[in-house]
């Protein structure tokens, strides 16, 4: 939230940010000293108060975009304010309706009034199920010569490289990401530090996840990729502090869980705590269900890398769950 809130102070820039401020703080006073007056016709004058506020925000927005952007905006945005201004005054007992019908045009819009970017990521992944992986670069260079500060076009293709077994090119907009900065610049660290695991790259997946989690503490993925890391480096304190803050956070997909408690389970081994590495099994196995979902995705076809990284530790985690593994064979 703190680099948004910067990139978008650094787009209006100071004088535009002080009329923003302004107009807030305006009409916020006005509408408190209403609210000591009686009589009906107060909520109307509070009312077009508000709505002459979004007026004046969207012009002070609007200065500081280019003429191209401008006019995608004015159509996006004048159906929305029309649905506000009825709800507002012509249709006030059914206004969250109408709230919610500009909401919904302003979402569906964005795809409507800017087909070119949207297109081709969907002709990008069409190719990317059928294998061809060059094509689909293809169709997303383009978008990157357009958009050279569109930190998502650099994202997505660093996925299809990864996909593809180009992690060199993905290391590359991975960096890019961080050079963009403000919250890109955590995932790119995180994403980088995924991509130097997937190589076997330890030393600077830990530097690189070492710094995604101080850019971003309240992640869990980023505690958790630097738990995995630390696993693959013997290094069983760390690696319990970051993947226990994982939990703590709060891990929603049962798939990463299992293997959290796994790595936790070594870790125990590793400090010669068997029965703390006993309970992080007992907990690993409750989260057997989620075997099925690792199976079944490391089945897939577009999945050789990840089988590469992630193939060693579902077996274990199998054979720890059907008896087949002593918990403290997990050590090595």
């Amino acid at each position: 939230m703190t680099g948004l809130w910067r990139r978008f102070t650094e787009f209006l820039g100071p004088r535009r940010l002080n009329a923003l401020f302004i107009a807030l703080a305006s009409t916020g006073l006005l509408s408190l000293i209403l609210n000591a007056v009686e009589g009906e016709w107060v909520v109307a004058v509070q009312t077009v108060l508000l709505l002459g506020f979004v007026g004046v925000a969207v012009g002070i927005i609007f200065s500081a975009l280019d003429q191209f952007a401008r006019g995608r905006w004015v159509g996006i945005l004048t159906p929305a304010f029309g649905l506000v201004i009825l709800g507002s005054t012509v249709f006030r007992d059914q206004s969250p309706l109408f709230m919610g019908l500009a909401f919904g045009w302003v979402v569906a819009a964005q795809f409507l009034f800017n087909p070119r970017g949207p297109m081709a990521y969907q002709k990008a992944v069409k190719a990317m199920r059928r294998g061809e992986y060059d094509a689909a670069l293809a169709e997303i260079d383009p978008l990157i010569r357009k958009e050279p500060k569109a930190a998502a076009h650099y994202q997505f293709r660093a996925e299809i490289n990864r996909l593809s077994g180009k992690l060199n090119a993905a290391k590359r907009d991975y960096k890019k990401l961080i050079e963009l900065g403000g919250e890109n610049e955590a995932v790119g660290y995180n994403l980088l530090a995924e991509v130097n695991l997937q190589t076997g790259d330890y030393k600077e997946a830990l530097a690189a996840g070492t710094k995604a989690l101080a850019l971003a503490p309240e992640e869990w993925v980023t505690a958790y990729n630097l738990g995995m890391i630390e696993d693959r480096l013997k290094m069983p304190k760390q690696a319990l502090e970051h993947l226990d803050k994982a939990l703590e956070v709060g891990v929603p997909d049962a798939r990463h869980r299992l293997l959290i408690h796994l790595y936790r389970a070594r870790a125990q081994v590793r400090q010669n705590d068997t029965l703390q590495a006993q309970s992080a099994v007992d907990a690993l196995k409750g989260e057997r269900k989620a075997l099925k979902e690792w199976n079944k995705l490391l089945g897939s076809d577009p999945s050789d890398t990840l089988r590469q990284v992630l193939a060693a530790d579902i077996e274990a985690a199998s054979a720890l769950i059907e008896g087949r593994l002593d918990v403290t064979a997990l050590g090595n």
